[in-house]
């Protein structure tokens, strides 16, 4: 095997290094190349004009502390082939390969009922068949059926690498210091026993600290009013231009590849037949057609076009209750007053929802510090921890209610 070794420079960690050809392979394939052209936090930018980085920066980000956290495990003895080591950092690799256009805002809306996670995993088994089989074990890992529970832990779960990164390097493209976390100590006080991914004690703080950062970015960042404002801007434009499809009228996008999943809405075909059309799409699409459309015959579609590249966003109200149905219909009457348009139509400017974040859910996967004297508990049981379950922090689904409207 010819020996390799190329650097790239990532403004987060500094050098990233590639030393093996699959690596190097994937990462030039088209299928994820692609990820240069797609947001990493959608329409974040138009809060934190710093947040212009791509999936592809977070993927191999990912991929680096993936490195680091295998090194770090082999360092102390745990048992991992170098075949696995490679299923492990081709998994991290791939494991957003999958996003559409602007990510999670989208998700659901070109596509009807398949995540992300399973177009990730369609990729990975064409680039299998592709390349002669050498995916096999990364697929076995990403999709959790790899008898070392710890490498898929790595990939997925509460403290994998994948949130590791997007923490840090979300904070560092926002500027917003809250999401800073101490990923090299965490990954330095990884370890694994009865095949599951632990923690040294010394590290609880760390994690807490992981936790809390998480849960600040959230609400700071991920589902700040004015970014949801504009995602479901995003998402009501998709939905207006496939009412007027349904109804037989022209709209077009600026590309035959966002044109297909816009007028093909009701085709019973799996996503699996129109994968090659699926990589050829991403957010260049759909902003060159959002762009045209602001010229579009139909007002309400233009408008809520214009209005999204002019940054003019709806208005955004959270609060810990729903919204008065009264408060609601007085928004929906202004709409059309203003626009000149009927009250269904006014829906598209004046519309109701929820947001919700979970700091740490022990149900779905646990964080486990492992002590010196050989016990083994959950962080949100530890002795005086900040996440437990009195404080409401573990559990705590915290909820918030919007209404979006013309200002």
């Amino acid at each position: 095997m010819t020996q390799i070794r190329k650097i790239i420079n990532d403004p987060v960690y500094g050098f990233i290094t590639i030393d093996h050809p699959l690596i190097l392979q994937i990462i030039s394939h088209p299928v994820y190349q692609r990820l240069r052209n797609i947001h990493q936090m959608a329409f974040a930018h138009l809060v934190y004009p710093g947040a212009v980085h791509s999936r592809l920066h977070h993927s191999l980000g990912a991929y680096h502390l993936m490195c680091m956290a295998l090194g770090e495990l082999k360092s102390k003895g745990v048992d991992i082939s170098s075949e696995e080591e490679l299923g492990a950092k081709v998994a991290i690799l791939l494991h957003d390969v999958g996003h559409g256009p602007f990510s999670h805002a989208l998700e659901n809306e070109l596509i009807k009922n398949v995540h992300h996670e399973a177009i990730s995993l369609l990729l990975m088994q064409k680039l299998n068949t592709e390349l002669h089989g050498q995916l096999t074990i990364a697929i076995q890992i990403f999709t959790d059926k790899h008898q070392k529970k710890f490498l898929h832990q790595l990939v997925s779960g509460q403290l994998d690498v994948d949130r590791m990164d997007y923490l840090n390097r979300d904070s560092f493209f926002t500027g917003v210091a809250e999401g800073v976390i101490g990923y090299d100590r965490i990954i330095k006080m990884l370890t694994v026993k009865d095949g599951n991914l632990l923690v040294e004690e010394k590290a609880i703080y760390s994690i807490e600290k992981f936790l809390v950062s998480r849960r600040l970015m959230y609400w700071q960042v991920y589902l700040h009013k004015t970014v949801l404002s504009a995602e479901m801007m995003l998402v009501k434009i998709i939905r207006r231009a496939k009412e007027l499809i349904s109804k037989g009228e022209k709209v077009s996008a600026a590309s035959v590849e966002l044109d297909f999943f816009l007028q093909n809405t009701d085709t019973n075909a799996p996503i699996e037949q129109h994968l090659d059309t699926f990589c050829r799409l991403d957010d260049h699409d759909m902003m060159a057609t959002i762009k045209n459309w602001c010229h579009h015959r139909d007002k309400i579609l233009s408008t809520l076009c214009r209005y999204l590249v002019e940054r003019k966003l709806l208005k955004v109200k959270l609060q810990a209750e729903s919204f008065d149905e009264e408060f609601v219909h007085q928004k929906r009457k202004e709409a059309c007053e203003v626009l000149g348009i009927s009250e269904k139509e006014a829906d598209y400017f004046v519309f109701t929802g929820e947001a919700s974040n979970t700091t740490y859910n022990p149900i779905d996967e646990r964080i486990n510090i492992l002590f010196k004297d050989g016990t083994i508990k959950d962080i949100s049981k530890v002795d005086n921890a900040l996440i437990n379950y009195e404080s409401g922090l573990a559990y705590g689904e915290i909820k918030k209610y919007y209404i979006c409207y013309m200002r």
